[in-house]
Protein backbone atom coordinates (compact mmCIF):
# COMPACT_ATOMS: atom_id res chain seq x y z
CA UNK A 1 0.00 0.00 0.00
CA UNK A 2 0.90 3.73 -0.62
CA UNK A 3 0.28 6.98 0.20
CA UNK A 4 -3.05 7.59 0.17
CA UNK A 5 -3.69 4.37 -1.03
CA UNK A 6 -3.42 4.98 -4.45
CA UNK A 7 -1.39 3.65 -7.32
CA UNK A 8 1.29 0.67 -7.44
CA UNK A 9 4.30 0.33 -4.97
CA UNK A 10 6.45 -2.27 -3.48
CA UNK A 11 6.74 -2.94 -0.54
CA UNK A 12 9.86 -4.40 -0.71
CA UNK A 13 11.46 -1.50 -0.84
CA UNK A 14 10.29 0.64 1.80
CA UNK A 15 10.21 1.10 5.53
CA UNK A 16 7.89 -1.29 6.64
CA UNK A 17 5.66 -0.56 9.68
CA UNK A 18 6.51 -2.76 12.33
CA UNK A 19 4.98 -0.95 15.31
CA UNK A 20 8.21 0.99 16.82
CA UNK A 21 9.66 0.96 13.62
CA UNK A 22 13.52 1.37 13.59
CA UNK A 23 14.89 2.74 10.36
CA UNK A 24 18.96 1.45 10.90
CA UNK A 25 17.58 -1.92 11.37
CA UNK A 26 15.46 -1.57 8.48
CA UNK A 27 18.34 -0.48 5.97
CA UNK A 28 20.65 -3.18 7.64
CA UNK A 29 18.50 -5.87 6.64
CA UNK A 30 18.00 -4.46 2.43
CA UNK A 31 20.49 -5.77 0.04
CA UNK A 32 23.84 -3.00 -0.43
CA UNK A 33 23.22 -1.46 2.95
CA UNK A 34 25.05 -1.25 5.95
CA UNK A 35 24.50 0.74 8.98
CA UNK A 36 27.40 1.72 11.23
CA UNK A 37 26.68 3.45 14.15
CA UNK A 38 24.39 6.65 12.77
CA UNK A 39 26.10 6.40 9.31
CA UNK A 40 24.44 4.67 6.34
CA UNK A 41 26.30 2.84 3.66
CA UNK A 42 24.58 1.86 0.24
CA UNK A 43 28.02 -0.18 -1.94
CA UNK A 44 30.24 1.16 0.57
CA UNK A 45 29.72 4.79 0.11
CA UNK A 46 28.24 7.00 2.53
CA UNK A 47 24.66 7.97 1.75
CA UNK A 48 22.90 9.05 4.99
CA UNK A 49 22.97 9.07 8.86
CA UNK A 50 20.43 8.06 10.87
CA UNK A 51 19.03 9.21 14.28
CA UNK A 52 16.56 8.99 16.96
CA UNK A 53 15.43 11.00 20.02
CA UNK A 54 18.17 12.49 21.95
CA UNK A 55 21.09 11.22 19.35
CA UNK A 56 19.75 13.51 17.24
CA UNK A 57 20.57 16.48 19.32
CA UNK A 58 23.93 14.69 21.38
CA UNK A 59 25.13 13.81 17.97
CA UNK A 60 23.84 15.23 15.36
CA UNK A 61 23.41 18.56 15.87
CA UNK A 62 26.54 19.20 17.92
CA UNK A 63 28.20 17.87 15.05
CA UNK A 64 27.28 20.67 13.07
CA UNK A 65 27.55 22.73 16.14
CA UNK A 66 24.07 24.02 16.61
CA UNK A 67 22.76 25.41 19.87
CA UNK A 68 19.41 24.32 19.72
CA UNK A 69 18.00 26.58 22.49
CA UNK A 70 19.32 29.58 20.13
CA UNK A 71 16.49 28.44 17.82
CA UNK A 72 13.85 26.73 19.38
CA UNK A 73 12.65 27.01 23.01
CA UNK A 74 11.65 23.40 23.56
CA UNK A 75 13.47 19.99 22.30
CA UNK A 76 11.54 17.99 19.76
CA UNK A 77 12.74 13.92 19.88
CA UNK A 78 11.95 12.31 16.69
CA UNK A 79 10.92 8.81 16.85
CA UNK A 80 13.55 8.41 13.77
CA UNK A 81 15.31 11.19 11.43
CA UNK A 82 17.67 10.33 8.64
CA UNK A 83 20.02 13.00 6.76
CA UNK A 84 20.57 11.94 3.12
CA UNK A 85 23.65 13.28 1.70
CA UNK A 86 22.42 12.70 -1.88
CA UNK A 87 19.89 15.91 -1.78
CA UNK A 88 21.02 17.42 1.58
CA UNK A 89 17.43 16.85 3.23
CA UNK A 90 16.37 16.33 6.90
CA UNK A 91 13.82 13.98 6.84
CA UNK A 92 11.92 13.53 10.09
CA UNK A 93 9.76 10.28 10.60
CA UNK A 94 6.89 10.13 13.15
CA UNK A 95 5.75 6.67 13.79
CA UNK A 96 2.27 6.55 14.92
CA UNK A 97 0.43 3.23 15.85
CA UNK A 98 -3.38 3.30 17.71
CA UNK A 99 -5.70 0.64 18.16
CA UNK A 100 -8.74 2.74 19.82
CA UNK A 101 -9.11 6.72 19.45
CA UNK A 102 -6.55 8.86 21.58
CA UNK A 103 -4.20 11.41 21.90
CA UNK A 104 -2.81 10.48 18.65
CA UNK A 105 -5.24 11.73 17.09
CA UNK A 106 -4.42 15.32 17.95
CA UNK A 107 -0.82 14.55 17.79
CA UNK A 108 -0.98 14.59 13.73
CA UNK A 109 -2.24 18.34 13.63
CA UNK A 110 0.59 19.28 15.13
CA UNK A 111 3.25 18.64 12.26
CA UNK A 112 3.46 22.04 10.66
CA UNK A 113 4.71 23.52 14.02
CA UNK A 114 6.88 20.41 14.07
CA UNK A 115 8.56 20.93 10.60
CA UNK A 116 8.97 24.65 10.67
CA UNK A 117 10.54 24.23 14.52
CA UNK A 118 12.90 21.64 12.51
CA UNK A 119 13.75 24.45 9.65
CA UNK A 120 14.38 26.67 12.19
CA UNK A 121 16.81 24.03 13.86
CA UNK A 122 18.40 23.19 10.50
CA UNK A 123 18.42 26.38 8.20
CA UNK A 124 22.00 27.44 10.09
CA UNK A 125 23.19 24.71 8.07
CA UNK A 126 21.46 25.24 5.10
CA UNK A 127 20.37 21.81 4.87
CA UNK A 128 15.93 21.21 3.62
CA UNK A 129 13.29 19.69 6.29
CA UNK A 130 11.15 17.21 5.39
CA UNK A 131 8.34 15.80 8.13
CA UNK A 132 6.55 12.13 7.50
CA UNK A 133 4.06 10.43 9.15
CA UNK A 134 4.28 6.49 9.15
CA UNK A 135 0.82 5.19 9.93
CA UNK A 136 -0.82 2.13 10.17
CA UNK A 137 -3.87 0.64 9.10
CA UNK A 138 -5.94 2.83 12.02
CA UNK A 139 -5.56 6.36 10.51
CA UNK A 140 -6.74 4.81 6.86
CA UNK A 141 -10.57 5.23 8.53
CA UNK A 142 -13.25 8.08 6.84
CA UNK A 143 -12.94 10.34 9.93
CA UNK A 144 -9.36 11.10 9.51
CA UNK A 145 -9.76 12.28 6.20
CA UNK A 146 -9.99 16.25 7.05
CA UNK A 147 -6.47 14.98 9.34
CA UNK A 148 -4.63 13.61 6.06
CA UNK A 149 -5.88 16.55 3.81
CA UNK A 150 -4.31 19.07 6.19
CA UNK A 151 -1.17 17.26 6.75
CA UNK A 152 -0.51 17.33 2.80
CA UNK A 153 -2.02 20.81 2.82
CA UNK A 154 1.22 22.38 5.45
CA UNK A 155 3.94 20.52 3.03
CA UNK A 156 4.08 17.89 4.93
CA UNK A 157 3.55 13.67 4.00
CA UNK A 158 2.08 10.60 5.32
CA UNK A 159 2.53 6.82 4.01
CA UNK A 160 0.32 4.14 5.03
CA UNK A 161 2.37 0.80 6.81
CA UNK A 162 5.68 2.11 4.68
CA UNK A 163 7.43 4.37 3.02
CA UNK A 164 9.41 4.23 -0.37
CA UNK A 165 13.09 4.22 -0.21
CA UNK A 166 12.78 6.51 -3.68
CA UNK A 167 10.91 9.14 -1.32
CA UNK A 168 13.50 9.48 1.31
CA UNK A 169 16.16 10.20 -1.53
CA UNK A 170 17.92 6.86 -0.93
CA UNK A 171 19.55 3.96 -3.52
CA UNK A 172 16.87 1.41 -4.42
CA UNK A 173 18.33 -2.17 -4.81
CA UNK A 174 17.56 -3.36 -8.09
CA UNK A 175 17.12 -6.77 -6.97
CA UNK A 176 14.06 -5.61 -4.96
CA UNK A 177 12.44 -3.59 -7.87
CA UNK A 178 9.92 -5.61 -9.10
CA UNK A 179 8.64 -4.91 -12.87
Amino acid sequence: MIKSGKGGGNTRTGLVFEGKTDLATFLNGQPHYAVIGHNVFYDNEKVAEIYKKNSFYSIFLAELNIEWNKYISKKLLPDDSIFVLLNNTLYIIECKHQQVAGSVDEKLQTCDFKRKQYKKLMAAANIDVEYIYLLDEWFRKPQYKDVLDYIQSVNCDYYFEYIPLKRLGLPVPTELIED
